[in-house]
């Protein structure tokens, strides 16, 4: 059976890009004879809060939206991650990275041939060989630090990777990241470790989201390859973009859904109004 899921996270209001991929989730379950999930991402405490978060309920709920209950909240299955992280550790495929971003910013800036990927330059792996005697000092310090992959000897376990998207097979990338970081000193996880962790448990069987994520699917297949997790297909759907051709995101101040709401729109104008076809 089709399980897909919409996964937000409460850390502000949803707008017409998001809107557009819980639609097209909860249609693609609908015409498949599947199940819908909803997930809210909500690890990160510093910037999720329940007003964001019932936002989003109403939101949904205004779309016509139904999804299967109890809601997964990432918050309450830390130790899910905790379980996932130690046995990465136990296959001696973590080390702790004590670097600053901006330490890492100015040592790529120092490099005349940085490679990059598609989240911008990698990571070098200043702390990957780091001395036992330096990595106990650091601790006893109490210095921040985040886990990383090592994702060359990650690689050198699963062998070559593909994801099946839109139903073809293409090769996975994952080596375009770098060593990843898993999670943080005041973060259980990040959000590559979460998400894979969260879908096999859920069942997860189509990942739809936005194509700009295409790419992290190769991260999230190499996680799935070293915890035997199942690996799900992948349908990564176009962006929405404003006026000036840039994809719609929070931080440049796009309208919320809520605010489109506030028009007076109906929902299933609004809906077509995305190009999903109000007969189906």
């Amino acid at each position: 059976m089709i399980v897909t899921r919409f996964a937000p996270s409460p850390t502000g209001q949803l707008h017409t890009g998001h809107a557009f991929s819980a639609v097209f989730a909860a249609r693609a379950a609908r015409q498949l004879g599947g199940r819908f999930l909803l997930r809210l991402e909500d690890i990160d405490k510093t910037r999720c809060r329940r007003a964001f978060e019932i936002g989003i309920l109403d939101d949904l709920d205004w779309l016509g939206l139904e999804w299967e209950t109890p809601v997964r909240r990432q918050s309450e299955h830390f130790e899910d991650y905790q379980a996932a992280l130690e046995r990465l550790d136990g296959m001696a495929l973590t080390y702790p990275c004590f670097c600053t971003r901006k330490e890492i910013a100015a040592e790529i800036a120092a490099s005349v041939s940085a490679p990059h990927g598609p989240d911008g330059p990698i990571y070098p792996g200043t702390c990957r060989e780091l001395d036992f005697e330096i990595l106990a000092d650091r601790f006893e310090r109490g210095d921040a630090f985040a886990l990383r992959l090592d994702m060359g000897k990650a690689l050198a376990m699963t062998g070559p990777l593909t994801l099946e998207e839109k139903g073809e097979r293409r090769a996975a990338t994952p080596e375009e990241f770098g060593d990843i970081v898993l999670a943080r000193k005041e973060m259980p996880a990040s959000y590559h470790l979460a998400v894979t962790v969260d879908d096999a448990i859920q069942g997860v069987t189509l990942v739809t989201r936005g194509e700009d994520l295409l790419p992290a699917a190769s991260v999230h297949r190499v996680l799935q390859a070293l915890l035997s997790l199942p690996e799900p297909r992948y349908h990564h759907h176009r962006l929405l973009t404003g006026e000036d051709g840039r994809r719609l995101a929070k931080r440049d101040g796009v309208p919320s859904l809520a605010d489109v709401r506030a028009t007076g729109i109906s929902a299933a104008d609004f809906i077509a109004g995305l190009g999903f076809d109000p007969a189906t």
